[in-house]
Formats: C-alpha cells, sequence, structure tokens
C-alpha cells in the first residue's frame, strides 16, 4: 500500500462552520467578516447619507438668509414708498397754487387756496398715523420734550410746565418720532 499524503478536505457541519482539516476544529462562522463588512458599509453609507442632509441644509439656509436679507433691504429701501406716493398729490395742489399765486392778485384766493394745501397735507400725514403733540401747558418730560430756553414763569402754575413751543414734536403709530422744542417756565 501505498502511503497516502494526507490532504485536508473541506467540511461544513450542521452550523455551517468550515474546518480547513475535519480533523480541525471550525469555529469561525462564515458569515462573521461579512457581517462586519456590511455593518461597517451601512455606517459609512448613513454617515454619507448625514453628511449629504447636512450639507444640503446648510446651503438652504444660506440661501434663506441672502433672500431675507435682500428682501429687507428691498424694504427699507422702499418703506416710505407709500407715504411720498400720497404727498405728490400735495405736490401737486402746491404746483397749482404757486400758479394762482401768480396770476391771481385776490388775497382772500391766495389765502383760501394755501389753507386747502396745508388741511390736504396734515390730512394725509394723519392718514398715514403721524400725529401732533400738543405741548403748550403741559408739564415738561425730558422723554417728549426738548429745552430749548427756561424763562422766568408768568404765574406759579406755569412752573416747571411747557410755555411756549418752537417746533412741534410728532408720533408715528403712538411711537414719538419727533421731540418738541419747547420753552420752559421757571
Amino acid at each position: 500500500m501505498e502511503d497516502k499524503e494526507m490532504q485536508p478536505t473541506e467540511t461544513i457541519d450542521s452550523n455551517n462552520r468550515i474546518g480547513t482539516d475535519e480533523n480541525a476544529a471550525g469555529d469561525t462562522l462564515l458569515n462573521e467578516p461579512v457581517a462586519e463588512e456590511n455593518e461597517l458599509e451601512k455606517l459609512t453609507t448613513e454617515l454619507k447619507e448625514q453628511k449629504d442632509k447636512y450639507i444640503r441644509l446648510m446651503a438652504e439656509f444660506e440661501n434663506f438668509r441672502r433672500r431675507t436679507s435682500k428682501e429687507r433691504l428691498e424694504l427699507i429701501q422702499t418703506a416710505g414708498k407709500d407715504v411720498i406716493v400720497s404727498l405728490l398729490e400735495v405736490l401737486d395742489d402746491c404746483d397749482r397754487a404757486e400758479k394762482q399765486l401768480q396770476s391771481n392778485a385776490d388775497i382772500e384766493v391766495q389765502k383760501e387756496g394755501i389753507q386747502l394745501v396745508f388741511n390736504k397735507i396734515k390730512t394725509t400725514l394723519q392718514n398715514k398715523g403721524v400725529k401732533a403733540m400738543d405741548a403748550v401747558n403741559t408739564d415738561f418730560d425730558v422723554e417728549k420734550h426738548e429745552a430749548i430756553t427756561e424763562i422766568p414763569a408768568p404765574t406759579d402754575a406755569l412752573k416747571g410746565k411747557v410755555v411756549d413751543e418752537v417746533q412741534k414734536g410728532y408720533y408715528l403709530n403712538d411711537k414719538l418720532i419727533r421731540f418738541a422744542k419747547v420753552v420752559v417756565g421757571k
């Protein structure tokens, strides 16, 4: 009999274990390395997806920021447009009044025309939320008034009160937009 060289043969047992030799125990499962590779691939894919989502979200936010900045700039540039458009009618009336002043010598008609223009501008501004401040004979308030000068009060009742108004103060929708320049009694 010839001596046969022992050749390892592969065997698969009931647990899907492969042994290189039927006499050697095969403890490694076929799926273990593949499972680790699948899990690694799964995590890598998930990481790529999350990075893609992050990059897209950042790009979307940057676009949003640019768009809102542009819209804000446009809003600031055209914020007074409706007020200006409404005042153009008053300017047209001023032009017509100027022509009448040059062609008509009747002072009463001129006064009436100028008064109509003044009333129209006051009404237009009131419709836009502008309201004049009543300052005369009120207590001096540094939050609303700017004292130009102090004069001796004619009576004790006028001490610390606004005696005269040099320049009117105004509110826009109940928010102070110009201080009243006043003379205060001391």
